[in-house]
C-alpha cells in the first residue's frame, strides 16, 4: 500500500512516500479502508513530527502519523462482530492513518450514514471528542455564559455549537477575519490579543460562568482574570496551565473510543452540525498539508482525500 513514512523529526521534508506492507486486522481489531477516504489532519501531529513531543510520545523511524479518518471496514479481526466488511465508518485508528490502510479497535469506530461525506467525516472525531471531554469538565449549565478560546478553529467550532444547542451564551475568540463565521455559530465574536479580557467584559457585563481554552497562547491568566480565579477554566492546549490550578482535559490519542461520536454524527447527517473544512490536500500532498497546520489561524480541519 502506499503511505507516507516519517523519516526523522524536523520538517514536512522528512516525509516520504513509500510503498510498505499492509497491516493486517489481528483479533479483537479492524481494519479500515482508507484508500480514496479521508484523514484528519492535526496540530498534535505537527509537533510530534517536530520533536516537540518526543518524551511524551515516543516515536521510532520510520513512522506513519495520524489516527482519525473516514473510511470503508475492509477486513475483520478473528472474533469481531457488529460491524461488517465494507461498513462506512469514521473515528480513531492505531496509528498510522496516513496511509491506505490501518488498524482500528471496534469501540474507536462509528458508524457513518450515506448522506455525510468521508471528506466531512474526516473532521468530526477529534473535535467532537476533545469538545465534549472539556465540556464535561466545566459542567456547563443552560443559560450560562461560557468564553471559548480559539473558537473558529474545529475543536473551538465544535464547542461553540454544542453550547449553543443548550441555550447558553457563547463569546468565541478568534481573529477578525473569522467574527461572521462565528456569527453564523451562534457565538458573540471577541477579537484576540492583547485587551482581550476587557473586550470580553464589555461584551458580557454580566460576567463568566466558565471558560474553555482551546488555543492556549498565554489566554490562561486572561481566563482567571474573567473568572477572579482558576475555578471553572479548562484547557486543551497549555500544557502549563495546571501550575496555576486550571484543570487540563487530558486525552491519550492511542486509547479514544468513538462512544461520544454517534449523537454528533447524527446532527452532522441532519445538518445540525458540522466542523469547518479549511482545505482538502490530496494525498501526495501531506507535507503541504502539514505547512498549513503549522502556520495556524486555520478556520475548521485540514483534511487529506486519499485517492
Amino acid at each position: 500500500m502506499k503511505a507516507y513514512v516519517l523519516t526523522a523529526f524536523g520538517g514536512a521534508e522528512n516525509f516520504d512516500l513509500r510503498d510498505v506492507p499492509a497491516p493486517n486486522a489481528g483479533p479483537g481489531q479492524v481494519r479500515v479502508r482508507v484508500r480514496v477516504r479521508a484523514v484528519g489532519i492535526n496540530p498534535l501531529e505537527v509537533k510530534v513530527r517536530n520533536g516537540w513531543l518526543r518524551d511524551a510520545f515516543p516515536t521510532t523511524f520510520p513512522a506513519i502519523l495520524g489516527n482519525e479518518v473516514a473510511g470503508t471496514i475492509d477486513q475483520l479481526g478473528d472474533g469481531v462482530d457488529g460491524v461488517a466488511v465494507g461498513d462506512r465508518v469514521l473515528g480513531f485508528v492505531d496509528g498510522g492513518a496516513y496511509a491506505e490502510y490501518a488498524v482500528a479497535r471496534p469501540a474507536a469506530l462509528a458508524g457513518l450514514p450515506d448522506g455525510v461525506s468521508f471528506e466531512s467525516a474526516a473532521a468530526l472525531p477529534v473535535a467532537a471528542e476533545a469538545s465534549q471531554r472539556a465540556l464535561a469538565l466545566l459542567d456547563v449549565r443552560d443559560g450560562e455564559t461560557v468564553v471559548v478560546n480559539g473558537a473558529a478553529g474545529a475543536v473551538g467550532s465544535a464547542a461553540v455549537q454544542l453550547l449553543v444547542r443548550r441555550a447558553v451564551t457563547v463569546v468565541g475568540t478568534a481573529s477578525a477575519a473569522n467574527h461572521d463565521y462565528l456569527r453564523g455559530l451562534g457565538a458573540i465574536p471577541v477579537a484576540y490579543g492583547e485587551g482581550v479580557v476587557e473586550r470580553i467584559r464589555a461584551a458580557v457585563p454580566s460576567g463568566v460562568d466558565a471558560v474553555l481554552d482551546v488555543a492556549g497562547k498565554g489566554f490562561a491568566r486572561d481566563a482567571i482574570a474573567l473568572r477572579g480565579g482558576p475555578d471553572r477554566i479548562v484547557t486543551l492546549a497549555d500544557m502549563e496551565a495546571p501550575a496555576l490550578g486550571i484543570a487540563f482535559a487530558a486525552g491519550n490519542p492511542f486509547a479514544l473510543t468513538a462512544e461520544t461520536l454517534p449523537p454528533v454524527v447524527d446532527l452532522a447527517a441532519g445538518g445540525g452540525f458540522a466542523v469547518a473544512i479549511d482545505r482538502v490536500f490530496p494525498f501526495d500532498a501531506i507535507p503541504a498539508a502539514h505547512a498549513l497546520s503549522e502556520g495556524g489561524h486555520l478556520r475548521g480541519k485540514i483534511v487529506v482525500a486519499v485517492a
